[in-house]
């Protein structure tokens, strides 16, 4: 198991960071904090009287860590994943967009935030500005999406389409 990053009072000597900005960035207090956060990454949907066994606390310590967690902004929510091809939407690609006018405002993603095939926006290093993750029915949604991301936004586009995902979703390991 590796170490995990924890909150204690050596933290702060010689650090040049501010308080404000530390206070930015959520972090586990323990080890126990990580487990937790090991365990509902696997399954979201386990009791609180499962996590308690698993992580050796009771189930009332359990819940006031989570809320804890929950309320420090670690854990950000729970959601269920699905399978795109049982909604209709097999055809995934990654869509790189590099803008027109290296001098135009970099407002990309509010300016997608409304197509909502668009699954997840990054802001990425290298020859694109960003990278969209995008999930459609066909070949042909693909094209008129491409042609939506181009319009909307004044940005070159280049498409990499998704023949075959081995994993995703995968369960955040604590640092």
């Amino acid at each position: 198991m590796r170490p995990i990053a924890v909150n204690s009072p050596a933290d702060t000597i010689g650090d040049m960071t501010s308080t404000d900005e530390r206070a930015a960035v959520p972090r586990l207090d323990d080890e126990t904090d990580a487990a937790i956060v090991r365990e509902i990454s696997v399954d979201a949907r386990a009791t609180l009287a499962q996590l308690s066994e698993r992580v050796g606390l009771s189930s009332s310590a359990v819940q006031a860590r989570l809320r804890r967690l929950e309320t420090r902004g670690v854990i950000e929510g729970y959601r269920a994943l699905f399978n795109a091809e049982a909604l209709g939407k097999p055809l995934a690609a990654f869509i790189e967009i590099t803008p027109l006018d290296p001098g135009q405002p970099d407002n990309a993603p509010e300016m997608l935030a409304h197509l909502s095939a668009i699954e997840a926006c990054h802001s990425v290093a290298g020859d694109a500005a960003y990278m969209l993750f995008v999930r459609v029915p066909t070949p042909r949604d693909l094209e008129d999406l491409i042609r939506e991301v181009r319009a909307a936004a004044s940005v070159n586009t280049r498409t990499t389409i998704v023949l075959q995902t081995f994993f995703e979703n995968r369960p955040i390991e604590p640092a």
